[in-house]
């Protein structure tokens, strides 16, 4: 062959390659992030889908992004952030000459899908946006109404058993109580308050049994009053719920570490707690262990009254008499009366105080002595 001919076979060639390659393309673009700022480093995904290839790219420091020698074809651009696909363009037809321009904004994006999201939940779909729903948002929002349903119902059901069970403990039916608040938790395990008040139910379920009912409910109700303090526990009412109860069932060591809890919790109420189980320990007879709660009661709350006339009425329980009937009380009795009438004059315990404090000011008769002699003794004076 002529060196002629091979110059004229191979001038087709070099003419195929560049047509070859001026069919190459180009895609750019800018992205925006939730704030409406650029995003950088943001991951750019392009996927031919005529035949196989993809292309990745990420954003510069302005948002923007580029990517050229891309084959003449249609791609799904895809915007991926923190791992996550978070937006895409379909079927993106590439041409010759100037880059494809695809642009994201994350921001617009959010407020369209929040408009969307509105629509779909009161059922007012705008012909558009239902045109503009992909067969995957679709089944999404088909799913999102129908969980919906489902809450609303459970919300219902849970409203309508707490409800019927407060109204029961209030009336002190408490059976009902039980069987109400039961059916709430088995609704939501997760509600705290639910299972507080069950404990309440319990509780006062107790005091209705005696026996071995007595102790079954008892029990049942300390180990409800457990599952609303596994939920919240920095609910100082419930510590000190928990308390009364223990004390009820005779559990005074774990009745005060409660308590103790309760107050560090909650300071400003210390005070209370501590004389809401002194007051209890009284009901129940048990002297030593109402005196230390009383003490407590007033060394959270040095202004308690009714503390000091409950304290005093502890200390007057250790009082010893002389044998000329002189009444000798501990250390602090009488001020503690005094106290009391200091801080509530017209208080409940006003007019058993200022008893106490004559009592303690008088002496008691320790002989005996025969009426019908006195008497005599009287006659013969006169």
């Amino acid at each position: 062959m002529s060196a002629t001919k091979v110059a004229r076979v191979a001038a087709p060639l070099f003419l195929l390659a560049g047509l070859g390659f001026a069919q190459t393309s180009s895609i750019a673009g800018e992205v925006k992030g939730p704030d409406g700022q650029p995003l950088r480093d943001a991951l750019v995904k392009i996927v031919r889908k005529d035949i196989r290839g993809n292309y990745k790219v990420k954003t510069n420091r302005k948002g923007e992004f580029f990517h050229a020698g891309l084959p003449l074809g249609n791609y799904d651009v895809i915007l991926e952030v923190g791992g996550k696909d978070v937006d895409r363009m379909s079927n993106v037809r590439t041409r010759l000459g100037d880059p494809t321009q695809v642009n994201f904004d994350l921001q617009a994006l959010k407020q369209k899908q929040d408009a969307l999201q509105r629509a779909a939940e009161t059922g007012q779909l705008t012909a558009e946006q239902a045109r503009e729903l992909s067969s995957e948002q679709r089944a999404a929002l088909e799913r999102q109404a129908k969980e919906r349903q489902q809450a609303l119902a459970k919300n219902k059901a849970l409203n309508d058993a707490f409800n019927v069970g407060m109204q029961a403990l209030q009336g002190k039916q408490f059976d009902a109580a039980v069987e109400q608040f039961t059916k709430a938790s088995e609704i939501d395990a997760k509600q705290h308050v639910v299972w507080a008040h069950l404990a309440d139910s319990y509780i006062g379920l107790a005091g209705t049994k005696s026996g071995a009912e007595q102790q079954a409910a008892m029990e049942k109700g300390l180990e409800t009053y457990v599952k609303a303090l596994e939920l919240k526990p920095e609910e100082a009412a419930y510590h000190n719920n928990y308390a009364l109860a223990l004390a009820r069932a005779q559990k005074f060591p774990e009745a005060q570490a409660e308590l103790q809890k309760a107050a560090q919790i909650d300071p400003p109420n210390a005070g209370r707690y501590f004389y809401n189980l002194g007051a209890l320990l009284v009901n129940s007879g048990q002297l030593e262990p109402s005196g230390e709660a009383f003490k407590k009661a007033l060394e959270a709350d040095p202004n308690y009254a009714d503390a000091h006339y409950q304290w005093g009425m502890y200390l007057v329980a250790k009082a010893t008499t002389t044998p000329e009937g002189k009444i000798v009380p501990p250390a602090g009795t009488k001020e503690a009366f005094q106290k009391y009438l200091e801080l509530k004059p017209a208080g409940p315990f006003a007019e058993s105080a200022k008893s106490m404090l004559a009592t303690l000011e008088s002496e008691i008769q320790t002989q005996y002595v025969n009426p019908e002699a006195q008497k005599k003794a009287t006659k013969k004076k006169k």
